[in-house]
């Protein structure tokens, strides 16, 4: 088996080595011996730091990422948190594809003044009371704590 040396594994995927280093200690990854003073590591790290980057892109944290491997370091993706993160993505998605055609209507908007479109008026008001909801639910939170 080929060890690939940390300098080999920042060139190949782009993470930096100070990253790679803090994944070791946290155990994310594993070296597995040194040369010099340069860590080695096994090839199947490349696809645990591919991993580490998707789950990372889909919002999880560094916590949840570790839990997606089982002890040898192979994957052990939980079937329901990713559903579960699936559907949060598409409901941001739903807000941002909102927020983008809100924003694209507001800068093309033909209505002299803004507070003279109808259109403008009726998008101010839903983003009202979508911030009334959300600070809502974040006193629920606060209360349950």
């Amino acid at each position: 088996m080929k060890l690939l040396d940390i300098g080999e594994l920042t060139a190949r995927t782009g993470i930096p080595a100070s990253t790679l280093r803090y994944y070791d200690e946290i155990g994310l990854i594993s070296s597995v011996a040194r040369h010099g003073l340069r860590r080695q590591f096994p090839p199947e790290t490349l696809l645990q730091l591919k991993l580490i980057s998707m789950g990372k892109s889909a919002g999880f944290s560094l916590d949840e990422i570790s839990g997606m491997f089982a002890p040898d370091g192979q994957p052990d993706l939980p079937r329901p948190e990713l559903h579960e993160r699936a559907d949060q993505l598409d409901r941001q998605i739903k807000e941002l594809t909102a927020l983008r055609d809100t924003l694209r209507h507001v800068a093309d908007c033909p209505a002299r003044t803004h507070m003279e479109c109808p259109t403008f008026k009726r998008l101010v008001e839903l983003a009202g009371r979508r911030a009334g909801k959300d600070g809502r639910k974040s006193l629920n939170k606060k209360e349950r704590a």
